[in-house]
């Protein structure tokens, strides 16, 4: 589905059903160099149980219009055009990565349109390493083979990946290379410039949950505890075997995660 925001066409992914704005909504934000297919098993089950679910291309990513945006607040205030340019007054906010802090960034300064923020992958600071930030900038291939590299707990997934025809590395790594020139560097200096996490924690009003890979070597969890202790009443799950790419490589886990908090937001989900 595409929406016009601030001009430019917007792509969101809605789980194969029909996007309802009168339903509970669910706002899926991907990570740096990446686009809504990340989210395709989470947003699609929760789209056929009970929720209208928006897993966006952010600009410049996937399908959508205009330029990265260079900053984690940029992102934050894009993410309200969406929601104004699709008629949602609220919505759960799910981001990955350099998501879940545009997630937390959102929901902390616009907070009467979060109902809840979960926050996967999520670390702060979210430093990059110099050599990968200039890889990012100088050598996409070999920034694209780092990441991919260190994303994932394992070479091989057993039972081999989650599904038939489902390849874990092989998949993730394509996703990165059909993304525009460009777009890697300004969204991993975008991560590593973001310094208002600690503030934006302790801002935070909604319910929130921090879902984290324990063998994460890109945001790794210890750092995504820290910062829920800054959060009040923050829950906290951490997913065995899951490296940062948690979504593709334990997706049952993360749902089994994800579902029980976004029922309390009043999404009646069957199963």
């Amino acid at each position: 589905m595409e929406l016009l925001v601030r001009n430019r066409k917007s792509y969101f992914y809605t789980g194969g059903k029909a996007f309802d704005s009168s339903l509970p909504s669910v706002v899926f934000i991907h990570g740096a160099e990446q686009d809504h297919c990340i989210w395709v098993l989470q947003s699609r089950y929760l789209a056929h149980h009970g929720s209208s679910v928006l897993a966006i291309d952010l600009p410049g990513h996937g399908r959508s219009e205009g330029p990265p945006l260079a900053s984690v607040e940029a992102i934050a205030d894009w993410i309200v055009a969406l929601l104004d340019a699709a008629g949602v007054k609220q919505a759960a906010l799910v981001g990955h990565s350099m998501g879940s802090l545009a997630a937390l960034d959102c929901a902390a300064r616009y907070p009467e349109r979060a109902s809840r923020v979960a926050l996967l992958g999520n670390a702060y600071p979210m430093k990059v390493s110099p050599e990968l930030l200039a890889a990012t900038r100088d050598d996409e291939p070999l920034a694209q083979n780092m990441v991919n590299l260190w994303s994932h707990s394992a070479y091989a997934h057993y039972p081999s990946n989650p599904g038939p025809g489902f390849w874990v590395r092989g998949e993730d790594l394509r996703l990165m290379q059909r993304q525009k020139p460009g777009v890697m560097h300004v969204d991993f200096a975008a991560c590593n410039a973001y310094s208002a996490g600690l503030e934006r924690a302790a801002q935070l009003k909604c319910p929130a949950l921090f879902v984290l890979g324990k063998r994460d070597v890109m945001t790794p969890a210890r750092s995504g505890r820290d910062l829920a202790k800054a959060v009040a009443g923050a829950r906290v799950v951490e997913i065995a075997g899951a490296g940062h790419a948690l979504m593709a490589e334990k997706p049952d886990e993360v749902l089994d995660a994800l579902v029980p908090f976004l029922r309390e937001s009043g999404i009646k989900m069957q199963g």
